[in-house]
């Protein structure tokens, strides 16, 4: 396994490759990986080559947030990555990614609204300015994103489309602890306590998936459900509970359309995020 920091570096390698007629897997993070993300790069395996960048995009943060925070450990990285089958990492300073005078960004409206968007409201620009950037240096020929983002794969297979990439965007289910809490790099932020109280989110969206399961289609009532469970909490607050169209990241009232049901949920200081897709019948 190759570890390069520069642009140019993954730009000869990929050269190389593409000489070789090799197919290329590429699987974007911003580092501390869990095995959520091993997952995408085991999956990734199906091409010739892997390529796992680690960054932490500034761009995505609000100046409230927690870049400061994140977790970030290069080493352990090193060895998810290469436990999991990786053949390439570039991890880039933000220097190299952003350079003096840096004027140039990726937008996106509608889908960028609501759920995540709504209440980080620069956040999907960072999001959609980072990937393009990466995919641009990269070339893969397919990229992997895990359902936990739902939003933000939505957005990128938007993108994708919308600016005529020759890429295939790649969705891989949620990777959960055993007692179901969803494997998050910010998930190391919470104490004993707030371990515990995090698991409200996956017992509410276990309940979605219930009354889904059993005929129910009235959002509204698969919200006020979700939401009672976690008002029970006291260590947790909503950030948003909401039922919204796969393809428009919009609020509906019913389930009659492909559909996601995404939580944001604050336990303590730490923001988490879970969702349950349903494919209508």
């Amino acid at each position: 396994m190759i570890v390069v920091k520069t642009i140019n570096e993954v730009k000869q390698i990929v050269k190389q490759w593409r000489k070789e007629g090799k197919t290329i897997g590429f699987v974007p993070t911003m580092g501390y990986l869990h095995e959520g993300h091993q997952s995408l790069i085991k999956k990734a395996r199906e091409n010739d080559k892997v390529v796992v960048s680690i960054f932490l995009n500034p761009m995505q943060f609000g100046p409230s947030e927690d870049l400061a925070s994140y977790p970030r450990d290069l080493e352990r990285d090193k060895l998810k990555c290469s436990e999991a089958g990786a053949d390439l990492i570039f991890a880039p300073d933000a220097s190299e990614i952003y350079e003096n005078n840096f004027q140039t960004f990726v937008d996106m409206h509608l889908l960028t609204e609501e759920l995540c968007g709504l209440t980080r409201p620069c956040h999907f620009r960072g999001v959609c300015t980072v990937v393009t950037k990466l995919f641009n240096i990269v070339t893969p020929d397919k990229a992997y994103f895990g359902q936990k983002d739902a939003q933000q794969l939505a957005v990128i297979k938007r993108m994708v489309a919308d600016l005529n990439m020759d890429i295939e965007i790649v969705g891989c289910p949620i990777i959960r602890e055993n007692d179901g809490l969803a494997k998050s790099s910010r998930n190391t932020y919470l104490n004993d306590d707030e371990r515990k109280a995090a698991l409200v989110l996956s017992r509410s969206i276990n309940k979605a998936k219930e009354l889904i399961d059993n005929g129910q289609r009235d959002a509204s009532v698969v919200i006020s459900s979700m939401t009672e469970i976690i008002n029970k909490e006291p260590l947790a607050k909503i950030d948003y509970i909401k039922a919204v169209a796969l393809d428009t990241m919009q609020q509906i009232k019913f389930l009659n359309v492909p559909s996601l049901v995404a939580i944001a949920v604050y336990i303590g200081k730490t923001r988490l995020i879970d969702n349950l897709f349903y494919e209508s019948k």
